[in-house]
């Protein structure tokens, strides 16, 4: 009997075991704490059985039990009871060697940080399209609005909230997978799996519905084994993963990316990054990455609050613990939120420096490559974030629009913000920039091309000068030789090649007077020179005109004139 009651309990034990297991699916991992709580409860459940056997078997022989001899626990209840306060030591001994007041240096280290000139290293920008000015918040709706555009799909499924910062061929993408609306949502479609996923640009505000030819089986909003968390966990049972990012490749197919952490200080802290698990959620399939073999297509690997953390431990603990506590001599930490820039095809995360006192104001910003965690910190002083918002937000008051959080580019050497405005709904209206040393220096439009514009009249106007002292606008003249109308994103834009090879563009919106420029007229041109050889066209006036020597007769150009129109229709027309 005493066999068979063994077994008994042991069949059971096995079975909430595994129970437990597949509905939890914890990582076997020492470095996870759940790991040694779980085993400590499992060796007290252990012991709870053995000691109420022994008095159950007193009670049936009729003997007394007293508090006093129940102390006295069998010896296999001794056994797992010395096991459970072994779990709970380590625990302990393992949160205690973690403590930063003995590892301030190897927290400190967990990040490698390169300064750098701004100036010099962060090029400078004419108009974005490298950096994700709209925020995830603005990316639901848009992505939500173009479902709910497709009967098939809206009655079934949903967009996920979470949306992934990626690159396509070096341009900013935000993207995230459709979810089953619910469980008996799932049990109708699971055969058919996910059927696509939302793209949305957040330069140009445009939402795109992306079908697949085979539906996504394995996605965190399915159930049992189709479940992508479980899944993912169980064909890696000792990784310990930390997130799972949806991401797209460079040909549109769908991945999940899962980072997995181990502990670089003490047992359970100083948690970074060891590799990642790519998988594929229509078949399954996963395959594990160390850091140095990641694909290059890969972009969430440390997520922007894992590098915003070690960059904290970097600026307040690289000078010691005590430091950190005391006099706080040199400590710096990160802004309260960052946001995302491409270079190269490489997604980083940007966010601002600030002393640990919180004065309102940064001492320089950092930016963090997603997939490498290479640091570049640059020291630039001036208004810290949310102030930039501020005034942003205050120049448009009237309109009660929100600003988002803003990234910073080089304009004519001067460090600026740059952000959206958005209204109440959360579409995007306006763009706004903000000089970061000057931060009363504000300029809003409805388009990038003018915001830019505006922004550098007001640099001009204020006497700001470019990083090697000079004016940043030009005047001279030039003899026209060719003028093109662009049509972009942003609406028309002017391009007016001059006879010496330059090149002069401004938004048509801006000044409208660029449709009387001909060829071969002779222009004095105010402008922003760039170095590839586009400037930027601020002003213009036309000191001599071609038209003025125009024949009337025009038919052999294939003008239809006329004989009665006047002068000003004849121009009109012979410029179209």
């Amino acid at each position: 009997m005493k066999k068979t009651f063994y077994f008994i309990v042991a069949i059971f034990f096995a079975i909430f075991v595994a129970g437990y297991y597949y509905a939890v699916f914890p990582a076997i991992n020492p470095h996870e704490t759940s790991f040694w709580g779980g085993a400590f409860i499992i060796f007290l459940i252990l012991v709870i059985v053995s000691t109420v056997r022994t008095i159950k078997k007193d009670f049936k022989n009729k003997k007394p039990v007293h508090i006093k001899e129940i102390r006295f626990l069998p010896g296999i209840s001794k056994f797992f009871l010395g096991l459970a306060a072994l779990m709970v030591v380590i625990m302990i001994g393992g949160m205690v060697v973690g403590f930063t007041l003995f590892n301030a240096k190897r927290y400190a280290s967990l990040l490698k940080v390169e300064e750098y000139d701004f100036s010099e290293d962060m090029q400078e920008s004419t108009q974005v399209t490298d950096i994700a000015l709209m925020d995830t918040e603005s990316a639901r709706k848009f992505g939500n609005r173009k479902i709910g555009s497709l009967s098939d799909v809206v009655s079934q499924y949903e967009v996920e909230t979470d949306y992934t910062q990626i690159s396509i061929r070096k341009k900013p993408m935000k993207v995230s997978s459709l979810k089953y609306a619910s469980f008996f949502k799932w049990l109708n479609n699971r055969k058919s799996g996910i059927p696509g996923y939302v793209k949305v640009n957040p330069v140009n505000s445009e939402a795109e519905y992306v079908p697949l030819k085979q539906g996504m089986r394995y996605v965190p909003s399915a159930y049992f084994n189709d479940n992508l968390q479980r899944h993912v966990q169980l064909s890696y049972p000792t990784k310990l993963i930390s997130g799972y990012h949806f991401e797209i490749d460079d040909e549109g197919m769908p991945f999940y990316i899962c980072p997995t952490m181990t502990a670089r200080v003490g047992l359970f802290d100083g948690m970074d990054v060891d590799g990642v698990i790519v998988c594929n959620p229509i078949d399954g399939a996963c395959k594990f990455y160390k850091k140095n073999e990641i694909p290059s297509w890969v972009d969430c690997v440390y997520s922007g609050s894992l590098s915003t953390k070690k960059y904290d431990w970097y600026g307040t603990l690289s000078d010691g613990f005590w430091n950190s506590v005391i006099g706080q001599k040199g400590c710096k930490v990160t802004t309260d939120d960052y946001g995302y820039k491409i270079i190269e095809d490489d997604v980083w995360i940007y966010t601002g420096v600030t002393s640990v006192t919180g004065d309102q104001s940064n001492i320089g910003f950092i930016l963090i490559n997603q997939r490498t965690s290479e640091a570049k910190y640059y020291k630039v002083s001036g208004a810290e974030e949310h102030s930039a918002m501020e005034s942003a937000q205050g120049a448009v008051q009237e309109k009660g629009y929100k600003a988002s959080f803003p990234s910073l580019i080089n304009v004519g050497g001067k460090p600026t913000y740059i952000m959206v405005l958005k209204d109440a709904a959360g579409l995007v209206k306006m763009y706004a920039m903000v000089n970061v040393e000057q931060y009363n220096i504000v300029a809003t439009a409805t388009s990038q091309s003018e915001v830019f514009s505006k922004y550098r009249k007001m640099l001009l106007s204020s006497g700001s000068k470019d990083s090697e002292g000079e004016e940043t606008l030009k005047t001279e003249q030039i003899r026209v030789e060719e003028v093109r109308f662009v049509d972009t994103e942003d609406g028309t834009v002017v391009y007016v090649k001059d006879t010496e090879h330059q090149v002069y563009k401004q938004a048509f919106k801006e000044n409208e007077e660029l449709i009387l420029i001909s060829e071969g007229d002779t222009l004095e041109v105010t402008y922003e020179p760039m170095e590839n050889g586009i400037h930027l066209l601020t002003g213009f006036q036309i000191i001599e005109s071609v038209e003025k020597d125009l024949v009337r007769d025009d038919t052999s150009q294939g003008i239809n004139l006329s004989p009665d129109m006047d002068d000003e229709d004849f121009y009109s027309e012979r410029q179209k």
